[in-house]
């Protein structure tokens, strides 16, 4: 599937479109539920991409808005396309597929991890010790599942055109035994051969340098290949997983990356940093 062509990102950019069209007609969210008999929580729900939208809520939104008749074909093709099903559809009850779309359709990714290796890079033992670790509960099928999603994820890295990832690690996810030290040493072989990529620029931040921009935790900027697709922050925790959109945000996370890059070891000075840890490993 080409970059910015899967549902994810159409539905991304139709929802755009129909709260943009919705603000130009000067109309709240109150008075089209009014007009099209159905609750401001639906449209709202829509508007965030909560719910999925249909090429009939789209004509019915469009008609309420005075769109002209292009701007309603261009949409309802988008809203048609937004309804395909995907390679990761299958993975939906073990990971966010939203999520794993944005990256599918991502022409680069830049993200910091503070506690653990980033998933794009994880070696497959390193992988199913911490699913035990952080899910002791997931069956053996279920833990094999996460696996064939993870490898999915990492093809991105060697595809003819490939995905840029720029990683930063603090160097705790560098010492921390994950599986113990024969799988941490295969992990830590699998960061020195990422690393030689030339699509991947992998950065470790030290313990000398002391703190640093992103001590509050992981995040990760996703870029998209088309202007018409602004970049967008993902945070994922426990609980929830937080989708930032706003430029404002877009560019504090953007400087907070810049700015933890600069702290941080270059990509030669990194690589030596792990295979020290490595040789220290008993």
């Amino acid at each position: 599937m080409p970059r910015g062509s899967s549902p994810t990102l159409r539905k991304r950019r139709l929802v755009s479109e129909l709260r943009r069209l919705r603000e130009e007609a000067d109309l709240t969210i109150e008075e089209v539920g009014e007009r099209l008999e159905c609750s401001a929580s639906k449209i709202s729900r829509i508007e965030t991409g909560r719910v999925g939208v249909t090429p009939r809520d789209v004509r019915d939104m469009l008609a309420t808005y005075g769109a002209d008749r292009d701007t309603l074909d261009e949409l309802v093709q988008l809203a048609r396309e937004a309804r395909r099903k995907a390679w990761w559809d299958e993975f939906g009850d073990i990971a966010p597929g939203r999520y794993v779309g944005f990256e599918a359709d991502a022409e680069s990714v830049r993200t910091y991890q503070g506690l653990m290796i980033p998933g794009l890079i994880q070696e497959e033992g390193y992988t199913r010790a911490l699913i035990g670790d952080v899910i002791p509960e997931a069956s053996a099928s279920e833990v094999d599942r996460r696996v064939k999603l993870r490898k999915a994820r990492q093809a991105l890295l060697r595809e003819d055109d490939p995905l840029r990832l720029h990683v930063v690690i603090d160097e705790a996810a560098l010492h921390r035994l994950v599986g113990g030290p024969a799988t941490m040493r295969n992990q830590l072989d699998r960061l020195v051969e990422v690393a030689a990529l030339p699509n991947v620029t992998l950065q470790v931040t030290p313990f000398a340098i002391g703190g640093h921009a992103a001590l509050d935790g992981r995040f990760v900027i996703l870029g998209f290949p088309e202007k018409l697709d602004p970049d967008v922050v993902y945070i994922e925790s426990t609980r929830s997983d937080v989708y930032l959109e706003q430029p404002s945000d877009v560019a504090r996370y953007s400087d907070m990356f810049a700015r933890l890059s600069a702290a941080s070891l270059g990509p030669v000075e990194s690589v030596a940093l792990i295979e020290q840890v490595e040789r220290a490993l008993p």
